[in-house]
């Protein structure tokens, strides 16, 4: 891969040498990760999307869930331990993370938040998720994920 096709997200996982595999495909506009699984020749449960939240205390939290699922607000709070938790505003997105909607990754935006991961993610031989931009994505262990960013498992979607 040529160094002008790698993202920044790619770039913190070669600098923490974590063991992924890229995959691009062509589109202009933002797909469903189940739209990305069917694309990439995958089943859904292995895309994950990343999901940026607020709670009352004006702190963001990531989550990261399979692409097919809904995440739950309860759960999401639960375990962050906030009383609740909203999705922020799409137009909020670019200047708090640095990403777009649909290329939104959990590695490399602009601060650190707290993370959680669907507990399914660990069962999983490999998980693929946005690489941080739209027709990029990349595809790891979710272990590896864990030496560019800390994060938590937890159930946080709904049933």
């Amino acid at each position: 891969m040529k160094k002008e096709d790698k993202t920044n997200a790619m770039r913190i996982l070669d600098s923490v040498n974590a063991d992924y595999i890229a995959h691009g495909y062509d589109t202009k506009v933002a797909l469903s990760g189940v739209e990305i699984a069917k694309k990439l020749g995958y089943d859904d449960s292995v895309v994950f999307k990343t999901l940026v939240t607020v709670a009352p205390s004006k702190k963001n939290y990531v989550f990261v869930i399979p692409s097919a699922c809904e995440l739950d607000l309860k759960r999401a709070a639960a375990a962050v331990g906030e009383k609740s938790v909203a999705m922020i505003k799409q137009a909020e997105l670019l200047p708090l993370t640095g990403y777009v909607h649909g290329g939104c990754s959990p590695v490399g935006m602009k601060k650190l938040f707290e993370t959680v991961v669907h507990f399914t993610a660990e069962e999983k031989e490999k998980v693929i998720f946005s690489a941080g931009k739209i027709g990029r994505q990349v595809e790891m262990n979710i272990s590896e994920l864990k030496k560019a960013i800390p994060f938590k498992f937890a159930d946080i979607v709904r049933k």
